[in-house]
């Protein structure tokens, strides 16, 4: 989002304020001094009080201007600012609540450096301050409290008491949403100040935005106010120069996943990769919100509709969440050591097969093949093959899991008898750690990973937006999603027939658990049916959706929600613009000579808008 902001802003136009953390501040700010007047007397009088406050550029793409205030150099003034809170708003927080005690530091601290910088503005500019999820919360209470002259918005990604209530297998979250009594849930799970807090934001800002259709439905019930605009996450979508090049890649990518199935599965290596499909989830380890146990019912079923059918297809389907775990399974290493030996063992004997293939050659004769291989070739190609037999089943699980007996996964997977035995159709790899490339076992990055699957899988009962089905789009993989999703509302909503652009939206809001699953399986025993053509075709007709999902296109919604906070403060000097449908410009609009100004001196011809991002 960054780069496209300032791009629309200018990057003098643009701030982006947080707490200072000095480990990743080493690496990921270039500190500096403001060349601005007016940031420079605004930071000179917090420090001059005691505050450390740091100002650079932020080493990510489009190098915003970025304000970090170190909340332990204010430590001293928590209990007047939290005595401040109560008295002002009524919101306590108990004593060992930490979060919440560096929440009203960085609130305080925002709200002290928001009342400084509009004043030395002098009303000069025009200030919108956008503000993002509860955390952030204390800074915008105080700021419609003290009536600065700001324009504010505030989003909410996800209500913290949703996710709390989802956490909750058996309160059935969106059917009774418009019911609950949400300050009785809140006091019985210990989180009512936060609460009070989350709701107290959603109120004092201008502007209230939400993610999602289906997290909009969810704030409106639980912080009791309706949400004004829906500001979808977007990716930083790359298109590639050539159509190809991105199936090229998931070539490679396969490749990779392939090296690891065949020492994973070593000894029980009877199917055919050409015919093996790859199937995953990832996400955190939440088994119902994320889905996870939609995921592998249906693959049991998938598991016995593709053996009644004689299919030669295979499925090996992962699950990439991470669970607390000792160590790498033993199996599994042993699987990709075994791998790593046929490979030298191989090579070593393409080596002098080459070689004396070149010799014949250069002779004039004609290989003789009856002696390309020695003795001593044969004997350490059956000694590869006997060391790779064996008589245990392949391991569900790369590593060993801490309390195995009560893990969701494993115990789903008891229970539906998917053990990776020879006759099952569908194999299983649960690995309970997030990828990287210094993996033993499997060495390649999330993205890499995604590359080489043929098919997402995240039929989410709780998912306010839902990046990994995105992220499959714009890597040109198809994935199945639910109507539970933003991300799933928000395909349905804007692409007729998703299932022929590879995006399958699970129907889960008016349908019950069996249905689901029923629907999810007949999907993959129709993606299982495609030939290899059939898949290209699809892969190729989901990457045209990644424009949808690019921060070009959806930063425009940012806009209009800063427009209209700032027509909300200044009517008379902005539009609203819903009042006017000519008047809905593009983010390039903003630094337009047709908009009204607010200065002092109608000489100066400076930006007319400073947004800060909270």
């Amino acid at each position: 989002k960054v780069p496209q902001t300032v791009k629309s802003l200018g990057v003098e136009n643009y701030m982006c304020l947080g707490p200072y953390d000095e480990r990743t501040a080493r690496t990921d700010v270039e500190e500096a001094e403001p060349e601005s007047k007016v940031l420079q007397d605004t930071l000179k009088s917090m420090r001059d009080r005691g505050v450390k406050v740091v100002f650079g550029r932020w080493l990510t793409p489009g190098a915003p201007m970025v304000v970090l205030f170190d909340i332990e150099s204010a430590r001293d003034r928590l209990d007047e600012w939290r005595k401040d809170l109560w008295s002002t708003v009524r919101i306590g927080f108990p004593d060992d609540d930490k979060e919440c005690k560096n929440a009203v530091l960085f609130g305080y601290l925002v709200n002290w450096f928001i009342g400084e910088y509009i004043f030395h503005l002098n009303n000069t500019r025009a200030v919108v301050a956008h503000f993002h999820e509860w955390l952030a919360g204390v800074g915008l209470v105080l700021t419609s409290i003290r009536k600065l002259n700001v324009a504010t918005v505030f989003t909410t990604h996800a209500t913290l008491l949703g996710r709390y209530l989802c956490a909750d297998k058996d309160c059935d979250f969106y059917n009774n949403l418009p019911y609950f009594d949400m300050d009785k849930e809140a006091g019985n799970r210990g989180i009512y100040h936060r609460y009070c807090l989350e709701r107290a934001s959603a109120h004092s800002a201008h502007v209230f935005t939400t993610v999602s259709q289906i997290t909009a439905y969810e704030a409106t019930n639980i912080l009791k106010r309706e949400v004004d605009y829906i500001l979808p996450n977007g990716l930083n979508v790359v298109k590639f120069s050539a159509w190809h090049e991105f199936q090229n890649r998931h070539a490679k990518s396969k490749e990779k996943i392939n090296d690891f199935v065949k020492g994973h599965f070593y000894g029980h290596m009877d199917f055919d990769l050409d015919k093996t499909l790859y199937f995953f989830t990832a996400g955190r380890y939440e088994f119902i919100n994320k889905g996870a146990d939609l995921y592998l019912e249906s693959l049991a079923r998938l598991n016995h509709e593709l053996q009644a059918e004689g299919s030669d297809v295979t499925v090996v389907a992962f699950i990439i969440m991470p669970a607390k775990t000792t160590n790498f399974n033993v199996e599994a290493l042993q699987g990709q050591a075994v791998m790593k030996r046929m490979k030298d063992t191989v090579n070593d004997i393409q080596k002098k097969i080459s070689t004396k293939m070149l010799d014949s050659v250069v002779k004039g004769d004609l290989p003789d093949l009856a002696q390309m291989f020695d003795n001593e070739d044969v004997i350490a190609l059956k000694r590869d093959i006997l060391s790779a037999q064996r008589d245990t089943l392949p391991p569900v699980t790369t590593h060993n899991i801490v309390d195995d007996k009560d893990d969701d996964v494993l115990n789903c997977l008891r229970r539906i008898k998917l053990f990776n035995n020879k006759h099952d159709r569908v194999k299983v790899v649960f690995h309970p750690q997030f990828l990287n490339s210094s993996s033993p076992l499997l060495p390649m990055e999330y993205e890499e990973f995604v590359r080489g699957c043929h098919l997402g899988v995240f039929p989410s009962y709780y998912e306010p937006w839902g990046y990994t089905p995105a992220e499959c789009t714009v890597l040109g993989v198809p994935s199945m999603t639910s109507d539970l999703s933003g991300f799933g509302l928000f395909i349905r909503e804007r692409v007729e027939e998703p299932n022929s652009y590879g995006i399958y939206v699970i129907d889960r809001r008016f349908k019950g658990y069996e249905d689901s699953i029923t629907q999810m399986k007949d999907h993959m025993l129709e993606f299982c049916h495609l030939n290899r053509r059939g898949r290209i075709n699809l892969r190729n007709r989901t990457e045209r959706l990644s424009d949808l999902l690019g921060w070009s296109e959806l930063e425009e919604r940012y806009l209009t929600a800063r427009l209209k906070a700032l027509s909300i403060v200044w009517p008379e000097e902005f539009q609203d613009p819903e009042d006017n449908s000519a008047f809905k410009q593009r983010a390039s609009a903003l630094n337009s000579p047709k908009l009204p100004r607010l200065q002092s001196n109608p000489a100066d011809d400076g930006p007319t808008l400073a947004s800060l991002a909270i």
